[in-house]
């Protein structure tokens, strides 16, 4: 069981956003959620798309977020590291130019949002990468084929917003049913997860590892109480 933490890549520079790295993995952290920064990072709320807009505005050119990760990987050998890339961005990149970067460098497992149709996720799965695929709390039926079809993690929702399948009202039985259909691969869970406590819920419903976001990236400016609160997440463990 692990905590994931999530790297605004370039924010407020690439120099910090390294160095905040750094820092993640000294705290104890093992898995990071790197994101290439959208142009239009429509699915993203106010706080992260404007971590987005500000990281572009210092760097626009996408091979020089590729450069820092890279420094990363060599860095940080024992750090996981999962790559969020909006569709767009891809498309912007280039599809066979971010697959080979990927490939290249080992970045295996791909967090693909915001798409049009499945031309692209197909093309990267393809290319020999994994593709995530997201799983709301209500289990519907066709995000549980879907999941079935990927070939990467699940993202499975930690709480719900609301909307509670009877036949699967906790987290546990969530996870259980998508093992049930033979989902072997692992399952992340994450959105809701805002305290250690939160941890500890996941862990105990079976989940591989626990999303953490914005409790951390609101500390940036604290580095001795962000270190903290993360060894806080990481022992829940």
């Amino acid at each position: 069981m692990e905590i994931i933490l999530y790297l605004s890549n370039g924010y407020p520079t690439l120099e910090s956003s390294f160095s905040t790295a750094i820092e993640y993995a000294d705290a104890g952290c093992r898995m990071m959620e790197i994101d290439f920064p959208s142009r239009d990072p429509y699915l993203e709320g106010d706080y992260i798309a404007d971590r987005m807009a500000k990281a572009l505005e210092v760097c626009d050119d996408y091979e020089k977020y590729m450069e820092s990760m890279v420094r990363l990987k060599e860095r940080l050998p024992e750090v996981h590291f999962l790559v969020l890339a909006y569709e767009n961005t891809v498309e912007e990149i280039g599809a066979d130019r971010f697959i080979q970067f990927c490939r290249e460098n080992d970045f295996e497992d791909v967090l693909l949002v915001g798409l049009k149709d499945e031309k692209i996720k197909n093309q990267i799965m393809e290319g020999g990468l994994k593709v995530s695929c997201y799983v709301q709390f209500h289990m519907l039926p066709e995000e549980i084929e879907s999941a079935k079809a990927s070939n990467g993690f699940v993202y499975m929702q930690a709480k719900p917003n609301g909307n509670i399948n009877p036949d699967y009202p906790t987290l546990e039985s969530c996870i259980k049913h998508l093992r049930d259909c033979g989902i072997e691969r692992p399952i992340y869970c994450g959105v809701g997860v805002h305290a250690p406590e939160d941890v500890k819920m996941v862990k105990d419903a079976g989940g591989d590892a626990a999303f953490v976001g914005s409790t951390i990236l609101k500390l940036h400016e604290d580095v001795p109480a962000m270190k903290d609160m993360i060894r806080r997440y990481k022992a829940q463990c």
